[in-house]
């Protein structure tokens, strides 16, 4: 797409929820250019050559080796994707630098040492930076010469990051703020360079400050023993009378919460994108384990039991792949449609992250929990010699646990994608009442159970469909009847934001599947077509089950019986085998000897 008319069509954030969607609006893998293909391929190079051969130096802390790591990685242009090109970048396109994190994300510490410092370590600077702060700092973090970090945790104040008690106060003279205070779990803290802290001027001003290396008064604490990710530098900084110059005060005096959850949402699709990339590496291993492992005369890979493993770790990825490139060309066609409206570059990129904040929450939860699962399976498939570190898949399971936690909890993303949704709705961004009316409209109305539809996937599409009215029954009743205390019941909460997440993965696998075979053609869809149908069938049980928890949550007596009755009609989903089909999508696997989509 390349001009503003077309790039209109785009949904709204959360308007995939009450608007189908098409083919025709809708990015998928397939589509990637060859320049993204290139730069994806030079990542996996780049991981296959110069980390996975010492990672095991790198989990022993070894003195330099990860920042010379982000050096080289720099040299290579991989840490400038994002940035533009007058900064010492690449000035790439959002896909792009969403591959770049995909295709580092198998890479276990390193990959959350280059995540942080282009992330969170760069960003801040780059959209809320002076001139003078942009050209100080950002060419020497493109190229991987300075490093950069992120200071926003405290030990008092994690999910509550506008409850930190750090303190900033301007000297007698003017030219300083004096810091006072702590942050805790600072990825590459040991290390880094560069640091965006956060401080309360006078105790009330939430302010974004940057921080140098050698500053007076600022120390940082010894490295932090953990369960994963133990070649990623962690560490506690302290401010004691920390002298920072008023012109590193960064962005406006009481608004570093703009910076800090602006960078958020980023991260957010960031981390699904990171994910993504370890699920596939530990898929690979389990398939080649499977293969060679021989019990009871026969590989492993011949079992119903571990066949089942494999399809499931790949359909969960798979659809993982669907809904997070989906999102991310909504915001690179956001990006573009503000920049031709006359944004400048920093308010195009966070303006366009912002609108679709509920679908990064959405993707942050479901791509760290797709690769929990995977590397969970992934122990399970390699049985004792899973336990053995060894084997790398013992370190991707200890690796994977931090990512259902950093970023925002994946319980205050569930929160934050009802929370955002409701508001957008009563803020008028969001047509929710109309289309909620209708559905309870049709809960009186005597049942459709056939539509004449007869073109190719109209069985699919209305269930999607019943999917988001199902939403919109529970949750609309949910308001209706718990009015102010809805913020108090976050197991409704939650139980709505996973099948608000299943919906709009079941949609992306579906519009991914249909694109796919109108270019390609039915035949040569056959592994995407039982993946997606396998997901479908799934999500349709997983949302009955959410949908009748919250429903027995919230109401009773004919109320109740009539919703779940509702429930059951928008849930129900044709018989399919998904037995035959998981076997169908594990001999794939196998045969190829590796995850080949």
């Amino acid at each position: 797409m390349s001009s503003v008319t077309e790039l209109k069509t785009s949904l709204k954030g959360g308007e995939w929820l009450i608007k189908e969607s098409t083919t025709q609006d809708t990015f998928i893998p397939e589509d990637f250019n060859e320049e993204q293909q290139m730069v994806k391929d030079m990542c996996v190079q780049f991981l296959d050559t110069e980390v996975l051969p010492v990672i095991d130096r790198i989990d022993k802390m070894e003195q330099g080796l990860m920042p010379s790591l982000m050096v080289k990685a720099g040299e290579q242009g991989l840490l400038g994707s994002s940035i533009p090109e007058e900064f010492g970048g690449l000035g790439k396109d959002f896909i792009t630098s969403t591959l770049v994190n995909e295709a580092l994300g198998g890479g276990f510490s390193f990959s959350v040492a280059v995540a942080a410092h282009t992330g969170i370590g760069t960003l801040p600077i780059l959209y809320f930076g002076t001139e003078e702060q942009k050209k100080k700092y950002i060419p020497k973090l493109a190229t991987g010469e300075w490093k950069g970090a992120y200071g926003l945790t405290e030990p008092n104040s994690g999910s509550d990051a506008l409850g930190a008690k750090t303190t900033a106060k301007l000297s007698a003279d003017g030219k300083y703020y004096i810091l006072n205070g702590q942050k805790c779990w600072i990825t590459n803290g040991g290390f880094a360079d560069v640091y965006t802290v956060f401080a309360k001027i006078d105790g009330k001003d939430f302010t974004g400050f940057i921080i140098e290396r050698g500053m007076e008064g600022f120390t940082q604490g010894p490295e932090e023993h953990k369960m994963g990710i133990k070649g990623s530098s962690t560490v506690q900084l302290y401010f004691q009378d920390c002298k920072v110059p008023v012109e590193n005060v960064l962005g406006e005096i009481g608004k570093g919460h703009v910076i800090a959850f602006n960078i958020l949402n980023i991260g957010r699709l960031k981390l699904c994108a990171a994910a993504l990339g370890g699920s596939k590496r530990t898929l690979n291993t389990s398939i080649e384990y499977a293969k060679t492992r021989e019990q009871f005369k026969t590989p492993i890979a011949n079992f119903g039991a571990i066949k089942y493993k494999l399809a499931e770790m790949a359909t969960r990825s798979w659809v993982c792949e669907s809904a997070l490139y989906r999102a991310a060309k909504w915001i690179d066609d956001k990006e573009v449609e503000l920049l031709q409206s006359g944004k400048p570059f920093n308010e195009a990129l966070l303006g366009a992250a912002e609108e679709y904040a509920i679908e990064c929450a959405m993707l942050k939860v479901f791509g760290s929990e797709v690769l929990d699962y995977v590397v969970d399976e992934a122990v399970q498939i390699h049985g004792g010699n899973g336990f053995s570190d060894e084997y790398p898949v013992s370190r991707a399971y200890r690796d994977s646990r931090i990512n259902r936690i950093y970023e925002g909890t994946n319980e205050i993303n569930r929160l934050l994608t009802l929370d955002m949704t409701l508001k957008r709705a009563l803020k008028g961004r969001l047509d929710l009442m109309g289309p909620a009316m209708a559905v309870a409209k049709e809960l009186m109305s005597i049942p459709d159970f056939g539509s004449g539809d007869d073109t190719p996937f109209a069985a699919e599409r209305k269930l999607i469909g019943n999917f988001k009215k199902a939403i919109l029954m529970v949750a609309g009743a949910a308001v209706q009847k718990l009015m102010m205390k809805i913020d108090s019941e976050q197991e409704i909460l939650m139980n709505i934001a996973d099948m608000a997440i299943d919906a709009y993965n079941a949609e992306s696998a579906l519009l991914r599947v249909m694109k796919m075979t109108e270019t390609k053609g039915e035949e040569n869809c056959r592994m995407q077509y039982d993946i997606m149908k396998v997901y479908l069938t799934d999500a349709a049980a997983r949302i009955n089950k959410n949908g009748a928890d919250a429903i027995n949550g919230f109401a009773e007596g004919d109320e109740q019986r009539m919703m779940l009755l509702g429930l059951k009609r928008f849930t129900k989903a044709a018989a399919y085998n998904t037995k035959d089909a998981r076997r169908r999508i594990a001999d794939k696997l196998i045969s190829d000897g590796k995850y080949p989509l």
